[in-house]
């Protein structure tokens, strides 16, 4: 029985480069690697969302989704922990990717751009994460593959709420933030096309050593 899951319209729709086959096909072979960045994403995903609590605590709509978000993406880390336990993966700290590092590169210093920008690349990742997700599953082993696809309505739903802050909280004009939203994903879609050094969750397809 192979598992049918379909990447929402609204993430297919919204990014612009789909994952390439080649680094699918890599995944599939290499899951304990991609377990464990996928553990250290969830962290990653968490602190993000306490870092807009950290930095913006006076915005309540904006902090009180952002500490319900990162409760959720918490206990996601729980979850894919306690698959790697199973299947005997240790869990480690890594380091950066090229992917996060270019993009937390493209954030611009000054106010409002700043935290439009941090809300934009939040929103792209969560988007790149549902639509990996959702291509990866069916080459899973049934269970992982139902875990994959479970995560699904979640990360579509944490583009939804970025993007929406993106509109409400920054006071950009909606061309301006149009303008800047379609740089970035082409920062992203770049990074996910192009050959990479190293195998990670969000990264490009690297050649196998």
């Amino acid at each position: 029985m192979t598992l049918k899951v379909q990447v929402p319209e609204n993430i297919a729709s919204f990014l612009e480069a789909q994952t390439p086959e080649a680094w699918l096909d890599l995944a599939a072979r290499r899951l304990p690697e991609m377990l464990l960045d996928h553990a250290n994403c969830e962290l990653k995903a968490a602190s993000t969302a306490l870092g807009f609590l950290y930095r913006y605590p006076n915005r309540t709509v904006l902090v009180q989704r952002m500490s319900r978000l990162a409760r959720e993406e918490l206990r996601h880390f729980e979850q894919v922990r306690s698959i790697m336990d199973e299947m005997g993966i240790e869990f480690e700290r890594i380091k950066a990717s090229r992917y996060a590092g270019q993009l937390r590169n493209a954030v611009r210093k000054e106010e409002p751009e700043k935290l439009l920008d941090l809300l934009l690349i939040s929103a792209i990742i969560e988007a790149r994460s549902c639509e990996r997700f959702a291509k990866i599953a069916p080459r899973l082993p049934m269970k992982l593959g139902q875990f994959y696809a479970g995560l699904l309505a979640s990360e579509a739903r944490h583009f939804e709420h970025y993007i929406l802050f993106a509109r409400t909280e920054c006071g950009v004009d909606q061309s301006a933030l149009e303008s800047r939203l379609q740089e970035l994903k082409v920062i992203e879609a770049a990074l996910i096309s192009r050959p990479d050094t190293e195998f990670r969750f969000h990264s490009g397809c690297p050649n196998e050593s």
